[in-house]
């Protein structure tokens, strides 16, 4: 849970960060690729070769492309058409993508206790931020799914196969970044703007910020608290972000909000996690 919480704070910088001196002044494209081109030289040197089945290099690179450049491809370019508070507002469904997800890779009948203190994080999550959107909300609305939907398979099948093909998780995570570097370097060659690079420090700095420190160390302790948690928990702490990432922009950018349902819908989020975490996980290892 720590972790969780740990990467929760560091996270909730991203968003203002892309969305102020990244998006629409720099390709999108080479902005993921950069990204996860860091994290996945930070993990080099732990890439492993012996006593790792081919199955295992596979699956753990599926989860990278899936749960990094797939879903970096979609986040980013929604930038394109939708603001920060918006972007925020519509990560609320990754809870309830990340409950369905699970469940159906074990297989068995869906957890309704689950499924509903995950929608009860995405009530609070609503409050939170739900007010006017933008015109071109459809398409910024789609894209930010497709980011959820790509985040919530690659954390939970991450979980999954930790479960059935265990390995040393530096390890792991060195196949990771791998998978995810590959797609998002071909993405970028074959998509991107090579005249729309960074043009001041201050891009460059957040770039490496946002490979080194945000994707190449927060991602492994986020999948790292995956693995101690149980899908529940994972599913609530994704919509954690959201209210950080709010005062992020209020503190720091001077963004208003309603104050009065900032604190009703932070309240029902952490209603959601002490209710799952203190009742229906005991509940359900009765």
């Amino acid at each position: 849970m720590l972790y969780l919480v740990i990467v929760t704070l560091i996270w909730s910088f991203s968003f203002s960060f892309i969305g102020v001196y990244l998006s629409g002044q720099v390709d999108s494209w080479f902005a993921v690729a950069i990204r996860i081109v860091l994290a996945c030289l930070l993990f080099l040197p732990f890439l492993r070769f012996k006593s790792v089945s081919l199955k295992q290099c596979i699956l753990f690179m599926l989860v990278g492309a899936s749960q990094l450049s797939i879903m970096y491809i979609f986040y980013y370019h929604s930038f394109n058409y939708i603001s920060v508070p918006e972007i925020l507002l519509f990560t609320i469904m990754t809870p309830v993508y990340v409950t369905l997800i699970y469940d159906l890779l074990q297989r068995h009948p869906l957890r309704w206790a689950y499924l509903f203190t995950a929608v009860l994080a995405v009530i609070g999550t609503a409050i939170i931020r739900y007010n006017q959107i933008s015109t071109n909300f459809i398409v910024g609305f789609l894209l930010i799914q497709g980011a959820n939907i790509f985040f919530a398979l690659g954390q939970v099948g991450y979980k999954r196969i930790m479960e059935l093909y265990p390995m040393p998780q530096h390890q792991a995570f060195s196949w990771v970044y791998l998978g995810a570097a590959v797609v998002a370097v071909i993405c970028w060659l074959l998509f991107g703007d090579m005249n729309r690079f960074p043009t001041t420090t201050t891009q460059w700095i957040v770039l490496l910020w946002l490979g080194i420190v945000a994707s190449g160390v927060c991602y492994f302790l986020w999948n790292y608290g995956a693995t101690k948690v149980d899908s529940g928990t994972l599913a609530i702490m994704n919509n954690a972000v959201v209210p950080l990432g709010i005062l992020v922009n209020v503190v720091v950018w001077q963004q208003q909000i309603e104050w009065g349902r900032f604190i009703i819908g932070s309240i029902v989020i952490i209603a959601a996690l002490v209710l799952h975490r203190y009742w229906i996980v005991k509940t359900d290892s009765l």
